[in-house]
């Protein structure tokens, strides 16, 4: 008698649960994948490489993001410049750069790595394949268009938010300058995409001196 009082208490709650549901009391769940919803900010999703606003690669090729890749998910070969046809401002580009979404743990290790803001993580986190070769993502998969433009793993999927997609540099813009409030409303990170300069991020000396106080 016991048991079937306790499962009567059981199917109570989840028959109230549902009652709730149907009439639009409480929503516990989104309609995915028609509605998808807010990420936070810092949100690690599928990374992307980014582009320079006149479509210059900014990978150098330095291979800093596969040294501090605590997973050792990312593989990349530099390959020198042309001079007569420069894939990177700088003297070498990744000629071939991987990423295993196996082994990543979305650390985010790899976005602090890099010197010129070459690699950051999107919002995207679709991930569905049938074989494990397809969860290697190489450039193809991860190097922006000439117009900003994410590749995304569905290109016919009508469902794309496009929020999601241009949120390439939202980690960087999340995590810079480690949460000082002296470096509110500054920017020290890239723009990606849309207008920019190669300027380098403003000197931490220089803000910090504004931020402390007059003598006297």
């Amino acid at each position: 008698m016991g048991l079937i009082t306790e499962l009567l208490k059981g199917l109570r709650v989840t028959g109230g649960t549902m009652l709730r549901t149907i009439t639009g009391r409480e929503m516990v769940t989104t309609q995915y994948p028609h509605e998808k919803r807010q990420k936070p900010q810092r949100f690690h999703g599928r990374h992307v490489l980014n582009r320079y606003p006149d479509g210059m690669e900014k990978c150098i090729g330095c291979e800093l993001c596969a040294g501090a890749c605590p997973a050792d998910c990312i593989y990349v070969r530099g390959r020198d410049n042309d001079p007569d046809d420069p894939t990177s401002p700088g003297e070498r580009y990744g000629y071939v750069y991987e990423i295993n979404m196996l082994r990543c743990i979305f650390c985010g290790l790899c976005v602090e790595a890099c010197p010129t803001e070459a690699i950051t993580m999107t919002h995207l986190f679709e991930f569905s394949t049938t074989n494990r070769r397809d969860a290697i993502y190489t450039r193809d998969e991860l190097l922006m268009d000439r117009n900003g433009n994410v590749p995304h793993m569905f290109p016919d999927d009508p469902l794309i938010d496009d929020e999601e997609l241009l949120s390439a540099d939202g980690w960087v813009r999340a995590t810079a300058p480690s949460g000082r409030v002296a470096y509110q409303g500054v920017q020290m990170w890239q723009a990606t995409p849309g207008p920019a300069s190669w300027e380098p991020e403003p000197s931490q000396d220089v803000i910090d001196a504004r931020s402390e106080p007059e003598d006297g």
